[in-house]
C-alpha cells in the first residue's frame, strides 16, 4: 500500500472523520464504522486534504483534466482545497467548479459556481463517499446539459465496498459501468481495515478483534460480491 494512502488512513482517525461503533446510516443499514467528511473543519485539516485527492487522481487519472468539480453540497470545498493542491504539487493550474441546489435567477446567475463549463472540457468529479451512487445521478444530468463535456473520472475519499442498487457490485463500479467513466477511492475499507487491525493509532487501537468480527458480520451481509 502506498505510503500516502496509510497517511491518509491515520489521517481519517486522527480528524475523527473515520469512527467505529453503531451507527445507522442514510439507507437504513446498521453500519459497525462511520465516514463524514464533513469533520475536516480547520486549515491544515483542509489543506491536508486537498493533496490527498490531488495525489489520489495524478495517479490513477493523470493531470491530462481541465476542471475539479464538487457536487453541491460536500463537493464544493472539495473541488476548491483539491484544485489548490493540484497547482501546489504537480503545478497544474485547473478550474474549480460547483453545482447550486437552486438555481440562481439574480446577479451571478445559473446553477453553476466558480467556472463555467465549456465544450471539450475534460472534467474529474470528486465526492466524499459513494454509497448508492445517488449523487452522481443528480450531478451527470448537470454536468451535460451545461456543455460538451468530458468526465474523466470520479474520485472519493473512501469506497465503502458495499453493494450498489444492483446488489452485486459495489456502488462505485456501479457507477463506472452505467456510465462509462473511471471511479477510484483515495482508500477502501479493505485497506483501512489491513492498515488498523491491532495496531496503535493515536494512542489507541481502533480495530481489535472485534471491530474486525463486527466489520466481517457487516461485509458479509452488504458487502460486493464481486
Amino acid at each position: 500500500m502506498e505510503a500516502y494512502k496509510q497517511e491518509f488512513i491515520e489521517f481519517m482517525v486522527e480528524s475523527d472523520v473515520l469512527k467505529f461503533g453503531d451507527f445507522t446510516l442514510k439507507s437504513g443499514r446498521k453500519s459497525p464504522f462511520f465516514m463524514n467528511a464533513g469533520a475536516y473543519v480547520t486549515g491544515s485539516q483542509l489543506h491536508r486534504l486537498g493533496q490527498f485527492y490531488a495525489r489520489a487522481i495524478h495517479d490513477n487519472f493523470g493531470l491530462d483534466f481541465d476542471v475539479v468539480f464538487g457536487p453541491a453540497y460536500k463537493g464544493i470545498p472539495l473541488s476548491v482545497i483539491t484544485t489548490m493542491a493540484l497547482s501546489e504539487l504537480y503545478g497544474k493550474e485547473a478550474r474549480y467548479c460547483s453545482n447550486r441546489k437552486e438555481v440562481k435567477d439574480h446577479g451571478d446567475t445559473g446553477i453553476l459556481l466558480g467556472s463555467n463549463l465549456r465544450d471539450g472540457d475534460r472534467v474529474v468529479i470528486v465526492e466524499d463517499v459513494t454509497t448508492s451512487g445517488k449523487s452522481i445521478e443528480e450531478t451527470h444530468p448537470i454536468l451535460m446539459q451545461q456543455a460538451n463535456v468530458e468526465v474523466v473520472g470520479l474520485m472519493v475519499s473512501l469506497n465503502r465496498m458495499e453493494v450498489g442498487k444492483g446488489g452485486e457490485i459495489c456502488a462505485l463500479d456501479e457507477v463506472r459501468e452505467r456510465y462509462g467513466f473511471p471511479t477510484a477511492s483515495i482508500v477502501d475499507m479493505a485497506e483501512v481495515t489491513e492498515h488498523l487491525l491491532n495496531r496503535e493509532c493515536q494512542g489507541r487501537v481502533v480495530i481489535d478483534d472485534g471491530v474486525k468480527a463486527a466489520l466481517d458480520a457487516y461485509y458479509d451481509q452488504y458487502g460486493a460480491k464481486r
